[in-house]
């Protein structure tokens, strides 16, 4: 994937751009970048009635509350779908990829805009038994709303790369692009950037991690050996971020590597080095808040604790990493586009909340589930509001349709609930298997 924005041919160009994604209302202490933070308060905050009041004041203040976004998911409240499962949350964490702000202007020019670098939903169980994170590719091609500039006019509905939407609109057009992506309703957001992550790396000593060879990237300012390496902040900065020399180059490889690096980060957050010890609590309690831009609900320490405080319980094996299946677009090899039915039976298992799981062996040309959970999902139709065909509409209405597992066999749906598939469909009713997609959990060791 290429870093570069741009309209695919055979699609029509959207409006221009705008500029500051997140509204001239919106109070900034920093620009923000990447989940790790989000994630890591989701542990750390639990800890933070025991710094004492005034410490308490000062942390709570640090957050900042994206009343702007707030006020425009409102205006669309009607069109934005219905949460299904009480007590289950699904909170958006937005990577910018901005410049501005202390000891930012090293990783580029500052060109006024940003970009969601990284996008991540998180799940929430809603007995807090599990919590699945799943990574959206920036150069993912998706219908975009009408989103409205900070200048205050409006865009018309386009076709574009996902991480257009925050550059075009912020949060709250991010929100909205991703619950039209996938009909589920996105209870919160936080929006972190590249030096809250570095901050927070640091508070916590560094975090472990293998590498295969040794990495001499100039881009991302990163050189480092062969073999298990700790890595402080401004490395593990680079080490998230690089693409050119680690892997294959491609943006998929980096949401895989940035995947195992919060598993690592999580373990390192809950260890009780951390949580147990005030000294190295509150430096990691002062970088996560103080890089958060959040939902007003979120806003505050009280906030996040009610959020999260039922994730202590969590054990790291359930707490899972993926990326949605993907595949390059047909009409740019350097974009990308959803594997159906893959995404949309994650996408409706999670809004359903119900189990799926995660495996490192998967090939990473199977980047969904195995050839048995689909087979039983098309049997029973446990396609939530997509239907048996994706979120894109069946071929037509009589005659089969047929489509690509991302298993690599083809099977034929006649629309009634029945798989043509070696034979009859699995009768309605049959218990259907945990659906397995490619990913990690925090449990697994880097280097294992």
């Amino acid at each position: 994937m290429t870093d570069t924005a741009g309209t695919p041919s055979g699609r029509p160009e959207g409006p221009g751009l705008g500029a500051s994604p997140t509204g001239s209302g919106l109070i900034r202490r920093r620009r923000r970048w990447l989940c790790s933070t989000a994630i890591g308060v989701a542990a750390v905050v639990l800890g933070a009635v025991g710094v004492g009041w005034a410490a308490y004041e000062k942390l709570n203040a640090n957050i900042t509350s994206d009343s702007d976004a707030a006020a425009e998911l409102a205006r669309y409240e009607k069109e934005r779908p219905t949460a299904l499962v009480r007590d289950a949350q699904n909170i958006l964490m937005i990577g910018s990829d901005s410049r501005s702000g202390d000891g930012n202007q090293q990783y580029g020019r500052d060109s006024g805009t940003e970009r969601s670098d990284t996008t991540i939903l998180l799940h929430l169980a809603a007995d807090r038994h599990s919590a699945t994170a799943v990574s959206l590719p920036r150069d993912l091609m998706v219908d975009m709303p009408s989103c409205r500039r900070p200048d205050g006019s409006r865009t018309e509905p386009m076709f574009t790369m996902f991480n257009s939407a925050f550059e075009v609109g912020g949060s709250a057009c991010t929100i909205r692009t991703v619950e039209k992506l996938t009909n589920i309703r996105v209870d919160h957001h936080m929006v972190v950037d590249f030096h809250g992550f570095k901050d927070m790396v640091d508070a916590v000593d560094g975090v472990e991690v293998c590498l295969k060879e040794p990495i001499d990237d100039k881009d991302a300012k990163l050189k480092l050996p062969a073999g298990k390496v700790t890595l402080d902040g401004e490395q593990a900065l680079g080490y998230v971020r690089a693409r050119k020399s680690i892997g294959d180059g491609s943006d998929t490889d980096r949401m895989d590597r940035q995947q195992r690096f919060l598993g690592a980060l999580v373990n390192k957050v809950q260890s009780n080095d951390v949580l147990l010890n005030p000294t190295k609590l509150y430096p990691v309690l002062d970088a996560a808040t103080s890089s958060l831009t959040t939902d007003p609900d979120l806003a505050s320490l009280r906030g996040l604790y009610d959020l999260v405080r039922g994730m202590r319980d969590i054990p790291t094996e359930h707490v899972q990493f993926l990326t949605v299946p993907r595949t390059s677009y047909a009409y740019n090899a350097n974009r990308d586009q959803l594997v159906e039915p893959a995404a949309a039976r994650l996408f409706a298992r999670l809004r359903a909340d119900a189990p799926v799981a995660v495996s490192k062996d998967l090939p990473e040309d199977a980047a969904s589930e195995s050839a048995d959970a689909d087979h039983a999902d098309r049997a029973n139709g446990s396609y939530g509001s997509y239907g048996p065909y994706g979120p894109y509409g069946p071929s037509g209405p009589s005659g089969p349709s047929r489509s690509s597992g991302a298993s690599g066999y083809e099977e034929e749906s006649y629309g009634d609930g029945k798989s043509a598939r070696n034979g009859p469909g699995t009768p309605p009713g049959v218990p259907e298997p945990t659906p397995t997609f490619r990913g990690n959990t925090a449990a697994e060791d880097a280097c294992g």
